[in-house]
């Protein structure tokens, strides 16, 4: 496993306490430069505050003072879109090179130096094979999957 996917595992996984949190710092490119965001601009832009307010509640696992910025440089999501016949579009979800797969950037600093970086590229193949669970729901259930099993894929190499 990649250096910064150790890293980024200990310092997300393993460094905070129930009652300590730092924060996360999230950015995206523009909607109209990431290859799968949604529907249209207005589609785009909720998942994109859905997608930033999923990877913010990730604060509650670092340690108190850490900050995590996280740039998303692109998404692609679970599925592809097709067209009705009637006009307009639905995802469509096979399960055959239509994966999720995030691509950011990271920088965890705390007291103003930086404790590491890296560039990720997630994905999820087999995203069509875990059932999602009763809580999970709405158009970005394997994208947010997609990060919970990163981060915890990471911190179980500490």
């Amino acid at each position: 496993m990649r250096r910064s996917l150790v890293i980024l595992g200990l310092i997300v996984a393993g460094s905070g306490t129930a009652l300590a949190a730092g924060q996360v710092e999230v950015s995206f490119k523009p909607v109209d430069q990431l290859s799968d965001i949604g529907r249209g601009s207005l589609d785009g832009e909720r998942n994109v505050q859905a997608l930033a307010a999923h990877f913010k509640s990730l604060g509650a696992r670092l340690a108190d003072g850490q900050t995590l910025k996280i740039e998303v440089l692109d998404v692609d999501m679970a599925g592809e879109m097709k067209p009705l016949r009637r006009g307009g579009e639905v995802r469509v979800l096979k399960g055959a090179a239509d994966w999720p797969t995030i691509t950011l950037r990271w920088t965890l600093q705390a007291d103003g130096r930086t404790l590491g970086s890296g560039d990720e590229r997630i994905s999820d193949m087999s995203y069509l094979m875990h059932v999602p669970r009763a809580r999970q729901d709405g158009a970005l259930v394997y994208e947010q999957r997609l990060i919970d099993s990163y981060i915890s894929q990471v911190g179980s190499q500490n």
